[in-house]
């Protein structure tokens, strides 16, 4: 709300004037107790006539000085070329403000007395100059404390929201996972190979008690490699497999060089378990998921595809990713984590069937951190 308030022109303006009145009051009062306690006899009226032109000077230096610490930021990766445009500023700044302000206190004090002299102006310039780069280039550092500050900020608030999202996705998962028709599937399923293949029984318990138990056990990181979420995925998998059995088919290509990179936790059970309910449940005859996964000009491109019924009647992409099914959720992780340097897209397949593609950047969560499972 702050940051919006002081985007306003008129707020912004309004507070730069009251700052620069302050500074020039304080310098007027300077003025006229030093030469209260001097020989001189002073005056309110000489004192601020002395001391307020220069700030307000500054004052309406300050807005374009603003936008230019905005515009050309002195950070990487062109700080010298931007410093170079500041120190230009900058001088210009100093002789404007120091000449304007010679000739303002010529025509308040001395005008009609004595002629106007130019070498005292450049005099003048030249006596102020340190003072004068000085204020420039602190407004300047104000103005990137602000954006550092700001920053700050954002990212604090980006942070809780991506915990936010975490723990939604967390939730999302564990539902689906207690859902009780999902149980009473998975059950009936190890009941009925319980005396036909009791090993198969046992490894479905098994899978089924590490499904839940890493989904209970998983931490509160954004990022996991994509070695770690595969495995979480496999193991939903073969918990499907055996609920569906020859009715559901998976098949993964995965580019190795893939493996270690950042994927956000949990990001594809929710597309899988949508492809599952929604292209191999509802159908009668065998259903088939493929997961692709590649690495290429830094960029993570993940395929996840189904061979069921496509789209539904009169629902666009755009209607499927607002109605939910996990994959709104998806998309609004992506957007908080990436900006705007993700893809997230729904197509159907031309032989029938849809395909969701993910693409992030390759290093966008390699920032150095380590990776939580190494803990």
């Amino acid at each position: 709300m702050a940051g919006e308030v002081w985007r306003r022109g008129w707020f912004r303006f309004a507070i730069i004037l009251l700052v620069w009145t302050v500074l020039g009051l304080f310098f007027t009062g300077q003025i006229y107790y030093t030469e209260l306690l001097g020989e001189r006899t002073p005056t309110w009226t000489h004192a601020a006539k002395s001391q307020m032109v220069h700030p307000y000077l500054w004052a309406l230096a300050t807005p374009l000085i603003l936008w230019l610490a905005g515009r050309f930021p002195v950070e990487q990766p062109r700080w010298k070329r931007n410093l170079g445009v500041h120190l230009l500023f900058g001088t210009l700044c100093a002789i404007l403000v120091a000449g304007i302000y010679h000739v303002a206190l010529y025509f308040i004090f001395w005008h009609g007395e004595r002629p106007f002299v130019i070498r005292h102006t450049a005099r003048t310039i030249i006596y102020n100059s340190a003072e004068n780069y000085g204020v420039y280039f602190l407004i300047v550092l104000l103005h990137h404390v602000y954006r550092y500050y700001t920053r700050f900020r954002q990212g604090e608030l980006r942070a809780t929201q991506l915990e936010t999202r975490l723990a939604q996705a967390q939730l999302q998962a564990l539902k689906m996972q207690l859902h009780p028709h999902f149980l009473f599937n998975t059950l009936h399923s190890i009941s009925s190979l319980v005396h036909k293949d009791p090993e198969a029984a046992d490894r479905m318990i098994s899978r089924l008690g590490d499904f839940l138990r890493m989904t209970l056990d998983s931490t509160s990181a954004q990022e996991v490699n994509l070695r770690q979420e595969l495995e979480f995925l496999r193991c939903y998998l073969e918990i499907e497999r055996i609920r569906f059995q020859d009715r559901l088919t998976t098949d993964m290509e995965i580019d190795p060089h893939a493996l270690d990179t950042r994927v956000p936790n949990l990001i594809l059970q929710p597309i899988v378990e949508n492809a599952i309910r929604h292209g191999v449940a509802p159908r009668s005859t065998p259903g088939r998921i493929e997961i692709e996964a590649k690495q290429k000009n830094g960029t993570l491109r993940i395929e996840v595809r189904d061979n069921g019924p496509g789209l539904p009647r009169n629902l666009s992409a755009d209607n499927l990713f607002r109605k939910g099914l996990g994959l709104a959720n998806t998309r609004a992780r992506l957007e908080q984590l990436y900006g705007e340097d993700y893809r997230l897209e729904l197509a159907e397949r031309p032989g029938g069937g849809l395909t969701v593609t993910v693409e992030i950047p390759a290093t966008a969560a390699a920032n150095g951190r380590p990776d939580p499972s190494s803990n």
